[in-house]
């Protein structure tokens, strides 16, 4: 939905919260959740969407111009219009473990690169005239895979290469559309300041050079080309889980020149390192998704565990450990369930204000993790749930 036009202001809900890697899950759920969501969010408005589509939907949207047609008319039929899609998970994202195979294929391959562009055919496609499309996808890899040089250089060449498909896209068909690595904790892009170096110091100089050799260009022309098609998704849950303060890294991307392509707002569980916080956080411990650990001790130091399960069987033996914030995303109106908290509270009015100046248009509530929630903390009804979240989101915004 359109929240305010100058500078222009989109909010979505990502719809990787609905099951299903074939486009006709994804069209069910547009049917069935997006449908009642946006009658009780913005009835008499045109509503935003922020599409998951896997591999598997995206080769089938591909090879049917049919259903590519279906669902653009249902879009102007409903006053739907896509404007962004999560492109991180590449296959299954519900109903059995995922883990860091999310981050699987990476940007070192050629079929992360494909669906990629795959994604951006099709958004291309059902963007309205006159408002840019994002992409999100993984930060470059999972931080243990990353061996070599030569790995990054592999990561470098496919990001160039989609740079220089998104650019000819929009030479042909008008539609801007940019892609935003998201970094993730454990990733090989994780902080703020080490993704600003990896900009700075390898796509902004390497990435350049492969792109200006193969658009046959000016390095100065490919400079502007790569600032305009590839920048940052910023998770606010995973900023957050660095104990870096949002808007401070919001300006950071922006005095760097690295465009913020889409703003996803979530929160991460946080909770004071008390005897009662293993209980409390044990039922949290779910099998699908990875729920990276970091933690704070009482003199400013930093540990972190790469998973949940690990940190709890460790934390009773660290007596100086005074927080810990862990990467499991819980909604955005969540406030709290025994000894555990939640991050919202550093989405700071600071954060909002710069979101309302022009950092970033695109804005997308993204809450995933309805079918793993402890049944205790559970909010019940998923179309309410997203309902209140799209009322917190606004109620910071206005």
């Amino acid at each position: 939905m359109i929240v305010q036009h100058r500078p222009p202001l989109h909010l979505t809900y990502c719809l990787n919260i609905h099951p299903g890697e074939s486009w006709a899950e994804n069209f069910a759920a547009l049917r069935e959740k997006v449908t009642a969501v946006k009658a009780r969010v913005a009835p008499d408005q045109w509503f935003g969407l922020g599409l998951r589509i896997a591999q598997q939907a995206a080769d089938e949207l591909t090879a049917s111009a049919d259903l590519r047609a279906e669902a653009l008319a249902f879009f102007h039929e409903h006053q739907l219009y896509p404007f962004s899609i999560n492109g991180f998970p590449y296959g299954r994202f519900h109903a059995g473990p995922v883990k860091e195979n999310v981050y699987a294929p990476d940007w070192r391959t050629p079929e992360r690169l494909h669906y990629t562009l795959q994604l951006a055919d099709l958004l291309a496609g059902w963007l309205p005239e006159g408002i840019d499309g994002s992409i999100s996808t993984v930060p470059g890899s999972y931080k243990p895979w990353i061996k070599t040089e030569a790995d990054i250089e592999q990561m470098v060449d496919h990001l160039a290469a989609a740079v220089a498909y998104l650019h000819a896209l929009h030479e042909d068909t008008g539609r801007e559309i940019h892609l935003g690595l998201e970094p993730e904790p454990d990733c090989f892009l994780e902080t703020t300041e080490e993704t600003i170096a990896f900009f700075q110091d390898t796509l902004f100089t390497a990435g350049t050079n492969e792109l200006a050799r193969l658009l046959k260009c000016y390095k100065s022309d490919a400079d502007a080309i790569i600032r305009r098609h590839l920048g940052v998704c910023f998770d606010t849950c995973h900023v957050a889980l660095q104990y870096e303060d949002l808007a401070e890294s919001l300006r950071a991307y922006r005095a760097a020149g690295i465009r913020i392509s889409k703003v996803q707002l979530s929160a991460a569980l946080q909770a004071a390192a008390t005897p009662e916080t293993c209980a409390a956080l044990a039922p949290f411990a779910e099998p699908v998704y990875l729920h990276q650990v970091k933690g704070r001790t009482k003199s400013g130091a930093r540990v972190a565990w790469f998973d949940l399960p690990a940190a709890l069987e460790e934390m009773p033996t660290l007596p100086d450990l005074e927080e810990v914030r862990v990467h499991f995303h819980v909604p955005l109106f969540f406030t709290g369930n025994g000894p555990i908290q939640s991050t919202a509270s550093t989405l700071t009015p600071d954060f909002f204000h710069e979101l309302r100046e022009g950092a970033c248009p695109h804005l997308e509530i993204e809450t995933y993790t309805f079918d793993v929630l402890p049944p205790d903390v559970h909010p019940g009804d998923i179309v309410k749930s997203i309902a209140r979240e799209y009322s917190w989101a606004l109620g910071q915004l206005h």
